[in-house]
C-alpha cells in the first residue's frame, strides 16, 4: 500500500500544506484546479496539475468524475481530500475504493456513520459518553414537537443532522412561527447537505467549544493529541483557536480526551480525526456534539504543541502502517494560537474578493503562516474567504498572545478588506486575556 503519487482533491492553503509534507516524504503530488485557480500557488507548487472544470465548485472541486479523470490522466495512486469539498463525502470515498485508489481518510462507512449528527450521538451514548438530550423531528406532528420542546425547556437549538459550518442551525427562544423556522431550516439543509433531517437539542447559554484531536490505525491503536479550544466563533464559524484549553482542569482534560478515544474505538477509527464537545461553564460538564472525519483547519495549533506532523500521520495510516508512538510518547509543550485571516468586509463580514496589491507575511521565532496568497494574486469570489492562517507558539498563553499581537501587526494584505483588525481587537480584549469568555464572545464585543 505504499503511496507514490498523491492527488490533492482541494485547493488553497490545505493543498499546499499536503504538498509540503509529501515532498518531505518523497511522494509526488498532483494539484487539481478550476479555471479561475490557474495561477493559484498550490498549482505552482505541485509536481503536476490538471484543470478539472470551471470556477463553480459544483463543476470542479465537487465533481467526483472530473477528479477521478485527473487521477487516471496522472497515474496517481492516492487522493488526499483536505477539508471541506468532498472530504467527508462517503460516496466519494467509496468511489475511490472501487477504483483501487487509496483515500487518505477513514473508511466510507465510518464517514457515513459519523457524518450524521443523530447517528454519531447514538454511537457516543452507547460508548458511555454524555450527549445533550435531543428530539428527532422526523414523523412528529407540530403538537408533538411543541410538547417535547416544553419537556426539554427553552431555549433549544435546531440542527441539521448532516450539517456543518454553521448552516442549518437556529436557536429557538420562543415557539412563535416554529413551523416556518423548521421549514426554512429543512430547505436550507436539503440545499446545502442533500439531507433535510433535523433534530432539536437543549441549548447551552455559556459554552466553550472544545475539540480533541485523535488518530487511529488499522491495528486497533488509537491515541489523542490533546484538545483545542475553538470558542471564539461568529455564526458558528471558528475565528481563533488555541491549545491547550485554559478552562479545563487536569482531571477534566483527561476525561474529555478519554471520551474522544472511546468514540473513536466504537467505530474502529482508522485515520486522523476530531471529536467535538461543548463544555458548559455553569455545570462544568461536557457533551459530545459531533465528529469530523478529516483534517481540521485548526490542526496547526496541535502540531505546534506536540511537534507531530498530522498530515504525515494521515499518510502513514493510509499506507497501513502502525502509529509509531504510544500515548505516553506524546509530549505537550507550551501554548499555541491560530488566527484565521479572511478576505471580508470588517463591518458586514461579507466576502471581499479582489486583487492583492501588496502582501507581507509575519515571521520570527514561533510564528508560522499557512496561506496561498501572494502580491498580485486575485482572491476569487467563488470559494471560502479564508486566505491565511497565522499560528504562534510560545511557553505560556500570555507570551503566545503577545507574540500573536506582534505577528498580526506585521501582517499586511493590501488591496482587499480583511478581518485583521478584528483579531487585534480580540487579542487586546480583557475578557479574552483573562480567559473569561464563551461562544457569545463576538456578539458582545
Amino acid at each position: 500500500m505504499e503511496i507514490k503519487k498523491v492527488l490533492i482533491a482541494n485547493r488553497g492553503e490545505i493543498a499546499i500544506r499536503v504538498i509540503r509534507t509529501c515532498k518531505e516524504l518523497g511522494i509526488e503530488t498532483v494539484s487539481i484546479h478550476s479555471t479561475i485557480d490557474e495561477n493559484s500557488l498550490h498549482v505552482k507548487m505541485a509536481d503536476e496539475s490538471v484543470c478539472i472544470g470551471p470556477a463553480q465548485a459544483v463543476k470542479s472541486y465537487l465533481n467526483p468524475q472530473a477528479i477521478l479523470s485527473a487521477v487516471e490522466i496522472t497515474g496517481a495512486d492516492a487522493i488526499h481530500p483536505g477539508y471541506g469539498f468532498l472530504s467527508e463525502n462517503p460516496e466519494f470515498a467509496k468511489m475511490c475504493d472501487d477504483c483501487s485508489l487509496n483515500f487518505i481518510g477513514p473508511k466510507p462507512e465510518i464517514i457515513k456513520s459519523m457524518g450524521s449528527k443523530i447517528k454519531s450521538k447514538e454511537i457516543a451514548r452507547n460508548a458511555g459518553v454524555a450527549t445533550l438530550e435531543s428530539i428527532i423531528l422526523d414523523g412528529l406532528s407540530h403538537e408533538e414537537i411543541i410538547e417535547k420542546i416544553s419537556d426539554l425547556g427553552l431555549p433549544v437549538l435546531i440542527k441539521a443532522s448532516s450539517g456543518g459550518g454553521g448552516r442549518g442551525m437556529e436557536v429557538i427562544r420562543d415557539l412563535g412561527k416554529l413551523d416556518k423556522k423548521i421549514e426554512k431550516l429543512q430547505s436550507e439543509a436539503l440545499s446545502f447537505f442533500g439531507d433535510g433531517t433535523l433534530f432539536i437539542e437543549k441549548f447551552i447559554e455559556r459554552p466553550r467549544h472544545i475539540e480533541v484531536q485523535i488518530a487511529g490505525d488499522n491495528f486497533g491503536n488509537i491515541i489523542h493529541l490533546g484538545e483545542r479550544d475553538c470558542t471564539i466563533q461568529r455564526n458558528y464559524q471558528k475565528v481563533l483557536e488555541e491549545s491547550p484549553s485554559m478552562v479545563l482542569s487536569t482531571k477534566l482534560r483527561e476525561e474529555i480526551c478519554q471520551s474522544a478515544i472511546k468514540i473513536a474505538e466504537a467505530v474502529n477509527y482508522n485515520s486522523v480525526g476530531t471529536v467535538e464537545f461543548l463544555f458548559d461553564l455553569d455545570s462544568k460538564k461536557f457533551y459530545f456534539i459531533e465528529m469530523n472525519t478529516r483534517i481540521q483547519v485548526e490542526h496547526p495549533v496541535t502540531e505546534m504543541v506536540t511537534g507531530v506532523d498530522l498530515i504525515e500521520l494521515q499518510l502513514m495510516i493510509a499506507q497501513n502502517k502502525k502509529i509509531k508512538f504510544k500515548q505516553n510518547d506524546i509530549k505537550f509543550s507550551g501554548h499555541a494560537i491560530e488566527c484565521r485571516i479572511n478576505a471580508e468586509d470588517p463591518k458586514t463580514f461579507l466576502p471581499s474578493p479582489g486583487q492583492i496589491d501588496h502582501y507581507h507575511r509575519p515571521g520570527g521565532l514561533g510564528v508560522r503562516v499557512d496561506d496561498y496568497i501572494y502580491t498580485g494574486y486575485k482572491v476569487s469570489p467563488f470559494y471560502d474567504s479564508m486566505v491565511s492562517k497565522v499560528i504562534c507558539h510560545d511557553q505560556t498563553r500570555d507570551r503566545c498572545i503577545s507574540r500573536m499581537k506582534r505577528a498580526i501587526n506585521e501582517t499586511i494584505i493590501g488591496g482587499i478588506s480583511t478581518n485583521l483588525e478584528m483579531h487585534t481587537v480580540i487579542l487586546n480584549n480583557e475578557n479574552f486575556l483573562s480567559n473569561q469568555y464563551s461562544t457569545n464572545f463576538l456578539k458582545n464585543l
